[in-house]
């Protein structure tokens, strides 16, 4: 369960009411942390894990405060530039929509872990940080969820994080140069189709 809360942390952090350009990229973390622990406590139909009400959150908050496109060719790495341009619309579109799915669902596992915000180490003038928190739950070894962030024209966005250490981004390389070592680029976007359907049809199988 506290992992399952850590992985939802991850890709709900930004899914607050208020917008979050211009503030500093630590204050943007705790800031929109604290909102949507907040939303959290206060729905119960997130914790009893309403799925159409936490898709259309994750939906309508967190994507613009992730930078899919750097993330997705971070992960697909030194095949990114050999995808013409459509495949790299479309890697993008499938591992975005791939991300939302698995992580969505897990909104409702908080159950009051604590929060710990780190000191940013970093100068006024940097354009790319790293933002470190802790997750604690008593009985628990904390776990460290580090948040690569980059100044954009939009204001800082995520394009990787690092849950104990291990970078997501890095994580889906190593099985992305494998899919496309079988089957090319449109092999990765075929696969990428097909675990997509799978978690739609595993959610709507499940009790609304």
């Amino acid at each position: 369960m506290m992992m399952k809360f850590v992985f939802a942390l991850c890709f709900s952090l930004f899914a607050a009411a208020v917008p979050a350009q211009g503030l500093a990229p630590d204050v943007q973390v705790k800031t929109i942390t604290n909102e949507v622990i907040g939303i959290i406590k206060q729905d119960k139909e997130i914790q009893a894990g309403n799925r159409k009400k936490i898709d259309d959150l994750v939906d309508a908050k967190v994507l613009p405060y992730f930078n899919f496109s750097r993330m997705t060719a971070l992960a697909v790495g030194r095949n990114w530039p050999k995808a013409t341009a459509e495949q790299q619309k479309a890697l993008t579109g499938e591992f975005r929509a791939l991300l939302v799915r698995t992580y969505s669902s897990a909104l409702s596992a908080y159950k009051n872990q604590v929060i710990e915000f780190k000191p940013l180490r970093a100068a006024a003038a940097d354009t790319d940080v790293t933002v470190r928190t802790q997750v604690k739950q008593p009985g628990t070894e904390p776990i460290s969820i580090d948040y690569s962030m980059e100044q954009t024209p939009t204001g800082w966005k995520v394009y990787d994080v690092a849950i104990g250490g291990v970078s997501l981004v890095t994580n889906y390389r190593e099985t992305f140069n494998a899919e496309i070592r079988e089957g090319g680029v449109d092999g990765l976007i075929k696969s990428l189709v097909g675990k997509n359907r799978s978690l739609d049809t595993q959610a709507s199988a499940k009790p609304k």
